[in-house]
C-alpha cells in the first residue's frame, strides 16, 4: 500500500488540499488503488506551532512516502521572521526539495479549448488550445549557489552548475519529448551572457545526439518569454535552469487562463514501488487573501494529483481519468473566480468544483 505524504500547508492551501485528496482517493477507489495517506505540517503551520517550517518529523514522513502531496506554503506574515533560512519558502520548500533529491520539475502548460476565451491573448494565437511541458532544473543555479548572502549595500547570490547536473535534467526532457506528438525540445539558455548558460548549451546538445528521434534547438531566455505570447502553440518541449524554468512556467501558466490551472511533479532518482518518488504541487502560492473564502481554484492541486498517480504510483489509467473529468467540468462551463469569464454563470467554489471533479472519475 503506497504511503502518501499529505502537507496542506498555508492560505488556501487546506482548502485546495481537500480537493485534491477527495479527487485522489475517487480515482483510487474506482481503480482498486489503496493509499495509505498521512496529514502532517509545513511551512508557516509548521513555524507556528513548531518554531520550524520543516519540523524533522514532516521530513521524515517525506522522505518514507512514496508521494509527497503539497498544497501551498507562505505568506506575508511570515515575510517579518528575522531569521531568513526560517521563512515558509527557504525554510520548507527549498530544503524538501534538495533532502529529497528533487532535481526535475515538470510542469505541463495546457490551455484547454473551453478556457481560451479566459486567456490574455488574442483569440487567432490559441484557438485550439496548446500543450507546453515547462522541464526545469529544480536543485541548482541560483536558488542553491554559494555563497549568498546581504551585508548592508551589497548582496551576493552565485549562481553554479555542473555538466551532470545539466545532462541528468536534459535526459528527462528528451525522455519526455519521445512519448509527446511533436518530439520536440527547445532549450533555454542566456548563452550570449552567461557562463553557466554555455555549459547548457553545449551540454543538451550533447545529450541530445542520444536521442535521434527528439528534433532539438536552443533560444535564449528573453526570445522565448516573447514568443510565448506571440506564438504559444509552437512550443512543445521547453528545458531549463532554475530561474528561467521558474519565470517561464508562471508566464506560460497564466496563458492558460490562471495560475490556479498549473500542476506540476517535481522528481528524482528514488525509485518506488509504482514508479518515481515525487513531490506534487500547484505551482500557484498560497493565496492568503482569498484564504476560507471558497474562491480558490482547486484544479491545479487535482491536476497534480493526476500526476501523482501517473509517475509514482504506475496508475495511468486514473491519471486520465482525473484529467477528463477536469476538462469535462470546464467544459460544462463551471468556472472558479480566477477563470470566470464576464458571460458565465456557473460559478462555483473551490469545494463545489472539487464535487464535480470527483463526481465525474467515480461515475463516469
Amino acid at each position: 500500500m503506497p504511503t502518501i505524504a499529505v502537507l496542506p500547508g498555508d492560505g488556501i492551501g487546506p482548502e485546495i488540499m481537500h480537493e485534491g485528496v477527495k479527487v485522489l482517493q475517487a480515482a483510487a477507489k474506482k481503480h482498486g488503488l489503496h493509499l495509505d495517506l498521512h496529514e502532517a505540517l509545513v511551512g508557516g503551520a509548521a513555524y507556528d506551532a513548531t518554531g520550524h517550517p520543516l519540523p524533522l518529523d514532516t521530513l521524515d514522513l517525506a522522505q518514507r512516502a512514496d508521494a509527497v502531496y503539497l498544497g501551498a506554503v507562505g505568506g506575508p506574515k511570515y515575510d517579518k521572521i528575522p531569521d531568513p533560512n526560517l521563512r515558509p519558502e527557504r525554510g520548507a520548500l527549498l530544503p524538501l526539495r534538495q533532502k529529497l533529491g528533487l532535481y526535475a520539475n515538470l510542469r505541463p502548460c495546457v490551455l484547454y479549448p473551453s478556457l481560451a476565451s479566459a486567456c490574455p491573448l488574442r483569440a487567432d494565437l490559441v484557438e485550439g488550445g496548446f500543450d507546453i511541458l515547462v522541464v526545469r532544473e529544480l536543485t541548482g543555479g541560483l536558488y542553491f549557489g554559494q555563497p549568498k548572502g546581504w551585508d548592508g549595500d551589497r548582496a551576493l547570490d552565485t549562481c553554479v552548475y555542473t555538466r551532470d547536473e545539466i545532462t541528468r535534467i536534459a535526459h528527462v526532457a528528451f525522455r519526455a519529448a519521445q512519448v509527446r506528438p511533436n518530439r520536440r525540445v527547445l532549450s533555454v539558455d542566456k548563452a550570449n551572457v552567461l557562463e553557466t548558460s554555455r555549459l547548457w548549451r553545449e551540454t543538451v546538445t550533447e545529450v541530445a545526439k542520444e536521442y535521434a528521434d527528439v528534433i532539438l534547438s536552443h533560444q535564449l531566455v528573453d526570445a522565448c518569454a516573447m514568443d510565448l505570447v506571440r506564438r504559444p502553440q509552437s512550443f512543445d518541449v521547453i528545458v531549463t535552469e532554475n530561474l528561467f524554468g521558474d519565470i517561464l512556467s508562471d508566464e506560460a501558466a497564466q496563458l492558460t487562463g490562471s495560475l490556479g490551472m498549473l500542476p506540476s511533479a517535481s522528481l528524482g532518482e528514488r525509485k518506488v514501488d509504482g514508479g518515481t518518488f515525487g513531490l506534487y504541487e500547484p505551482s500557484h502560492g498560497s493565496a492568503p487573501d482569498i484564504a476560507g473564502t471558497g474562491q480558490a481554484n482547486p484544479l491545479a492541486t487535482i491536476l497534480s494529483g493526476a500526476l501523482l498517480l501517473r509517475y509514482s504510483l504506475g496508475a495511468e489509467a486514473a491519471a486520465r481519468d482525473v484529467e477528463d473529468a477536469v476538462s469535462r467540468v470546464l467544459q460544462g462551463g463551471y468556472r472558479t473566480r480566477d477563470i470566470m469569464e464576464a458571460d458565465h454563470r456557473n460559478h462555483v467554489t473551490c469545494r463545489q468544483m472539487g464535487d464535480l471533479v470527483a463526481g465525474i472519475v467515480m461515475h463516469d
